[in-house]
């Protein structure tokens, strides 16, 4: 949704957020750009202080908190996967340049014209067709705790509640309550993988798709025990290849095993999704599996 600004022409990747959002700048962050933020270089994987899970409800308030906070971490000196605060980030410089929230936005653009079973804010009218999580066995393994990952994972304000899981569900949370099938999921990567094409339409041209997905850090994340490479908005393939062999591939993996890539290099895509989760927070086996039989079969 984010290149799609960009794409055409109101925003740019390295203009600094606090153009478009200017209470951002408070704390030492008024040079983070739009790509940094995006490639999670930010700081600002969590709230370090105590908050209401509850707070994570309310979008403006969380927003403000976020502009406010100083980064955990020296902004463009390294990725820290930002699980939760992420989707505010993306989803208010979003807001603040097309004026719709990102779930709008969506629904209206992409998902009601091209009949993409994606949601991001699920009407009432959808909460029975949901499948229900069940918790995986073990709690991942994050390695060396440290603050940053603290934060974003392991208090207990990291994530929302204390709503309901209905009130969850309708909230727009673009980082952590997306619904789709994996159809639909598998549909839209399918576009990236292949020009931009998506039933006809362009949706992204291929000069931005590969923009978007061109490497902005890579390195020792300071929140996921891996090494990652990340373009903007996006996980890239390489050095853990979870998606089949591509190296140019880029996508995005889920806690509990879920996952949706595309492959420019040969125009595969793909997406899998399951309401028994795992473990595993990048490479589900499951999936592993699955995509690495469809990349025998090319």
């Amino acid at each position: 949704m984010v290149a799609r600004l960009i794409d055409q022409g109101r925003l740019a990747y390295d203009q600094p957020v606090a153009e478009v959002w200017p209470a951002f700048a408070q704390a030492g962050k008024g040079e983070i750009t739009v790509e940094q933020a995006l490639s999670h270089q930010a700081g600002l994987s969590g709230f370090v202080e105590e908050i209401e899970p509850s707070l994570w409800f309310d979008w403006d308030a969380t927003c403000e908190k976020l502009a406010a906070i100083a980064p955990l971490w020296p902004p463009g000196t390294a990725s820290g996967y930002h699980p939760v605060t992420y989707g505010y980030l993306a989803g208010e410089i979003f807001r603040r340049v097309d004026g719709r929230t990102m779930g709008t936005a969506l629904r209206e653009d992409l998902a009601g014209p091209f009949e993409l079973d994606l949601w991001i804010g699920l009407p009432d009218a959808e909460h029975g067709r949901c499948a229900e999580l069940q918790r995986p066995p073990a709690f991942p393994d994050f390695g060396e705790i440290n603050a940053p990952t603290k934060a974003a994972f392991l208090e207990p304000w990291s994530s929302p509640g204390g709503r309901g899981q209905a009130e969850w569900r309708r909230a727009e949370i673009p980082s952590a309550n997306g619904h789709a099938t994996a159809p639909a999921l598998a549909k839209l990567m399918g576009a990236l993988a292949q020009g931009g094409w998506l039933d006809g339409e362009m949706i992204l041209s291929p000069a931005l798709i590969a923009e978007m997905a061109r490497e902005r850090i890579a390195g020792q994340d300071l929140v996921l025990p891996f090494e990652m490479s990340w373009g903007a908005g996006v996980m890239r393939n390489g050095p853990l290849k979870p998606w089949g062999p591509g190296e140019e591939t880029f996508g995005h993996s889920g806690w509990g095993g879920s996952c949706a890539f595309a492959d420019p290099q040969t125009g595969l895509a793909g997406a899998y999704v399951m309401n028994k989760q795992s473990a595993h927070l990048l490479g589900d086996p499951r999936a592993r599996r699955m995509i690495e039989t469809a990349y025998a079969s090319l």
